[in-house]
C-alpha cells in the first residue's frame, strides 16, 4: 500500500511517498522511507510521531494513503511569540 512520510525543519520539508506491506506499522514506514539517513539527528525514542496530525505510537498500524509525520520539539517559547514585532495579542479580553 502507498503511504507518505513527512518531516519538516525550518529550512524546508521532506515528503516521501513509499510502498509498504499491508500490515506495516508507523515505524516500518519510517525505516523503509530512508528519512533517518537524510536526517540522522531524528531520535524516534525522544520525538513524537503521528498520522494526519494525531499522535500515535510507533507500533500503530497504517492504512493506505496515511501520512506519517515525525514531530520536532518546539523551538521557541510560545509565551514569547506575542512579543514579536507585528503580532499583537490582547490578554485582557
Amino acid at each position: 500500500m502507498k503511504v507518505a512520510v513527512a518531516y519538516t525543519e525550518p529550512a524546508g520539508q521532506t515528503w516521501l511517498n513509499i510502498d509498504v506491506a499491508d500490515d506495516a506499522s508507523v515505524q516500518d514506514a519510517i525505516h523503509k522511507s530512508g528519512i533517518l539517513a537524510l536526517y540522522p539527528h531524528i531520535d524516534l525514542n525522544a520525538q513524537r510521531v503521528g498520522v494526519f496530525g494525531k499522535a500515535v505510537k510507533l507500533e500503530a498500524a497504517l492504512r493506505a494513503g496515511d501520512r506519517v509525520e515525525i514531530y520536532r520539539p518546539i523551538s521557541c517559547d510560545p509565551l514569547t511569540v506575542p512579543r514579536r514585532p507585528g503580532f499583537e495579542l490582547d490578554l485582557d479580553e
